[in-house]
């Protein structure tokens, strides 16, 4: 996967260390491992796995505080959206690109592609083996007390994402 990261936004020119911005400020500085980083890859089956790897490799080198249900149904999530890519829009977008972005009590993957349909989430008969990765995706998302959603993008393409909290609903 090629990385385009982009990772947490630039230090103060003053060079001051803590917490908060230059004395005075009272905008809090990011944490640690907040940002946005953004992977492009082919959209071909191999992007799946690779995807899943680099999303799970970056919030471990950032150190963000995921608990090990939270890593995998994040990656559960990129697993499906990534699928998808490949499999419904590659035709008229042959590149993705995966977005990981943290912030202090969330984190949030979204998968964007150049195919301007707009999947809707199937309640698929059980016998069918597949059409149900959106389906998925909501419900893991709405049990882990995030939101998901689909957007156009001004180029016409669509992103598809989904925004977790890092503690669990009702954790102190």
């Amino acid at each position: 996967m090629d990385n385009q990261g982009r990772g947490p936004g630039p230090r103060p020119e003053d060079g001051t260390d803590g917490p908060l911005g230059p004395v005075g400020d009272p905008v809090p500085r990011p944490l640690p491992y907040e940002g946005v980083w953004r992977f492009t890859a082919p959209a071909v089956d191999a992007s799946v796995p690779q995807a899943r790897h680099a999303v799970r490799d970056l919030l471990h080198r950032q150190g963000v505080p995921v608990s090990e249900d939270l890593v995998q149904a994040l990656l559960l999530i990129v697993s499906e959206l990534v699928t998808n890519a490949v499999r419904h829009a590659a035709l008229l977008s042959p590149t993705l690109a995966v977005e990981v972005a943290v912030g202090a009590e969330w984190v949030r993957v979204s998968v964007e592609d150049n195919h301007p349909y707009r999947p809707t989430a199937l309640e698929n008969p059980h016998s069918a083996t597949g059409g149900r990765g959106l389906l998925l995706v909501r419900e893991i998302t709405r049990e882990a007390g995030g939101v998901c959603d689909v957007e156009h993008t001004a180029s016409g393409g669509k992103v598809i994402w989904a925004a977790l909290p890092l503690k669990p609903a009702g954790a102190p």
